[in-house]
């Protein structure tokens, strides 16, 4: 009798387990699907509080009430953070993926800035408490929880990144190229005197840093040549960042069609918590857990 009632209640257990995890790491459920529109508003909202607080005049106004705001928030997150390690099947494996530690990440700048921290002056402190609230706006990242999207951008930029180095390569080598080329174009500046002058060429690093801005077409201007052949190759260079811009966008988008062919759902693994899965998988297709 005591086994039966044991087991069963193991199995309750169990059950408990199963739908809560259905709920939270999984969207293909009218449960799972309120529970991720309510994050997202949550989302939203503490990111929205982040960046009213860095306002001087809104801080000083509302600051007990973004205060309130944020602690409310934070510990929404906190909630929602011990349930998906409570429900996960692996916990550890949870924690320390991706999505975990940005899950970590959304609540840890709160509970630190609270701490006093005394053995650091003052303008440190500040600093670090600086440091954590940019930190609080990565909560945006939690996004990617309820975007299956996300998955099909990710394989896509996976399966094309031996094209985008081989792209990156050829980058590389036309900045240090042009960029040694305008070091010895226009390094070598001299005023009415005979002195050198800055010319902002004065070294091929310097030369380089010219090279990245023309090539991808921003043209901060505080850096241009002033010779006739200078002017030719800078020409040149801003030509060939315009043919080049367009390169890892056809690629990354010719990947994205491909992964977009295969209709993924939001069913998430619970051995490896990995995610991406087809619609009519029954296993998981990198553990060969039954999902």
């Amino acid at each position: 009798m005591g086994t039966n009632v044991e087991s069963s209640s193991q199995e309750d257990d169990r059950t408990w387990r199963q739908q809560v995890y259905e709920i939270v790491f999984e969207a293909d459920t009218p449960a799972g699907v309120l529970f991720d529109v309510l994050l997202l508003a949550a989302i939203f909202l503490s990111v929205m509080v982040v960046m009213l607080e860095s306002v001087e005049s809104l801080r000083l106004q509302y600051g007990p009430l973004l205060v309130g705001a944020e602690w409310f928030f934070t510990v929404l997150f906190t909630v929602e953070y011990g349930v998906r390690i409570a429900c996960a099947r692996r916990p550890l494996r949870y924690i320390f993926s991706f999505y975990g530690i940005v899950d970590l990440l959304a609540i840890l700048p709160t509970y630190l800035i609270a701490l006093p921290i005394s053995s650091i002056a003052e303008t440190q402190r500040l600093t670090t408490i600086r440091a954590l609230r940019l930190l609080r706006a990565f909560r945006i990242f939690k996004l990617a929880h309820m975007l299956s999207e996300a998955n099909a951008l990710r394989s896509a930029i996976w399966a094309a990144r031996a094209k985008v180095a081989v792209f990156l390569s050829f980058v590389v080598i036309s900045v240090v190229i042009v960029g040694s080329a305008m070091h010895l174009i226009e390094g070598g500046r001299l005023d009415e005197s005979g002195q050198a002058t800055p010319s902002g060429f004065d070294s091929i690093p310097e030369s380089m840093y010219w090279a990245v801005v023309t090539m991808t077409t921003v043209g901060y201007g505080d850096v241009s040549p002033t010779t006739a052949l200078g002017k030719a190759l800078a020409a040149c260079m801003m030509l060939l960042g315009y043919c080049m811009i367009i390169v890892p966008t056809g690629i990354v988008s010719a990947e994205f069609a491909q992964a977009a062919k295969r209709t993924v759902s939001a069913r998430v693994c619970e051995n490896c918590m990995a995610e991406g899965h087809e619609r009519d998988a029954r296993y998981c297709k990198y553990c060969g857990t039954m999902l």
